[in-house]
């Protein structure tokens, strides 16, 4: 029971704290990195959920791939992250009213799935957002898991590193929809685990790809494992 009101509390005030951000964000349009961050900062008092890191951003890494369970995956990374990520989303979030805009607002790269030419677009954006300094963030699973075991990784994110020659920083993220489940709506305090892998060069290694799904899955895995014996 009591899950359930913290999580009725999540949501309205995300839906409140969301809507500020995205009319900030179009006021002050050359500081929305800092808006976001101000904002994922914000969400970890309000949930209430703290942050472990293990290893650090590469700054050579111009995307980076990341595990998907919960909307805490995302912020998480805002709140942490020393570059502004450009999230590749797909059309349908864009296509809610109003909170659409958290995606136009800040650039972010959306893309329709049943649209063979996505992968063209994506390419094309990707190169526009990284000249700009920013860093592209994808979710390989291209949907949510249930944070246990990493789902298929669709083709995407592979052809657009090795298109645009991008060196790759796998990302795990483990805990997350403990601590906040939208889908069956519970929520509860805990702390948040985000582990940086080493850097990756599509380059230097045909198989990296599939290597990189199982490195993730180690980690995976592993700290998901440490939670049981706590």
């Amino acid at each position: 029971m009591l899950s359930r009101i913290k999580a009725i509390f999540i949501m309205a005030q995300f839906v409140f704290t969301v809507l500020v951000t995205i009319v900030l964000m179009y006021i002050f349009k050359n500081s929305t990195y800092k808006i976001r961050q101000i904002w994922a900062k914000m969400q970890k008092f309000l949930i209430g959920f703290n942050i472990i890191q293990n290893g650090k951003p590469d700054l050579e890494a111009k995307l980076i791939l990341v595990n998907h369970q919960s909307l805490l995956d995302i912020t998480s990374l805002e709140a942490i992250y020393p570059k502004d990520l450009c999230w590749v989303a797909k059309k349908e979030i864009r296509d809610i009213p109003l909170f659409g805009h958290i995606l136009e607002a800040p650039k972010m790269i959306i893309i329709d799935r049943k649209n063979t030419r996505s992968l063209v677009k994506l390419v094309k954006e990707a190169k526009d957002r990284i000249s700009n300094g920013r860093v592209i963030a994808i979710f390989p699973e291209g949907t949510r898991g249930r944070g246990e075991k990493l789902l298929k990784f669709q083709k995407g994110p592979k052809f657009l590193a090795e298109k645009l020659k991008l060196k790759v920083q796998p990302v795990v993220v483990t805990n997350t929809r403990n601590i906040f489940d939208s889908q069956n709506f519970k929520a509860k305090s805990g702390t948040v685990t985000v582990t940086f892998l080493d850097l990756v060069d599509p380059k230097k290694d045909e198989g990296w790809y599939e290597r990189t799904r199982e490195n993730m899955q180690k980690i995976l895995t592993k700290e998901n494992e440490k939670r049981t014996l706590i």
